[in-house]
């Protein structure tokens, strides 16, 4: 291992080459999970900054995986669960329900992105940026041109762009529905 990270090798890399080279022999294979903690948690002095030299990064510390308890709460005020939505958007026999989405690219550019359930109809809203106001007058103003019929709920993540859905839901009589927290896939 130690010259796999000389030659600037991943941890992951490390690891999945291990699994390859030694597939049938657990006890010879370690997770990358392992591997960095091995070198952050057991290295110590000159051993430690020459350890962090051989990591791609350079980095002394790990990012941590998730915020903490605190910060992950959502400040979106009110929010309906997809708990309580109506079964009739499950099935998707009946047009009208939407999915919703924000998609941020390089150089803070965003797009939203609105799904009817039943038809695959895609609507993309233009953005100027990620805020709740922009994205609820975006939203506004793309409902407000469908027939009536075709719009009875939107379901969204719980992103913070979405703080305004009480706004959203006076303004065109529509529902928003919100996933789980950390469950984006259940849209």
């Amino acid at each position: 291992m130690e010259r796999k990270l000389e030659r600037h090798w991943s941890p992951r890399q490390i690891s999945r080459w291990l699994a390859k080279t030694f597939e049938g022999e657990p006890e010879l294979q370690v997770s990358h999970e392992t591997i960095y903690l091995s070198l952050f948690v057991q290295g110590r002095g000159a051993l430690r900054a020459e350890l962090h030299r051989a990591l791609r990064s350079g980095r002394a510390m790990r990012r941590p995986k998730a915020q903490s308890p605190m910060k992950r709460r959502s400040h979106i005020p009110n929010m309906v669960l997809i708990s309580e939505r109506p079964a009739e958007v499950e099935d998707r026999a009946v047009p009208g329900h939407w999915e919703g989405d924000l998609i941020l690219g390089a150089k803070r550019t965003c797009i939203g992105t609105l799904v009817e359930r039943s038809t695959r109809y895609v609507l993309l809203l233009r953005l100027p940026d990620g805020t709740a106001e922009s994205v609820r007058k975006a939203m506004t103003r793309s409902i407000r041109t469908l027939p009536r019929e075709l719009v009875r709920s939107v379901t969204w993540d719980q992103g913070n762009e979405m703080a305004h859905h009480e706004r959203f839901s006076v303004d065109t009589g529509v529902q928003v529905y919100f996933c789980d927290p950390k469950s984006p896939w259940q849209l």
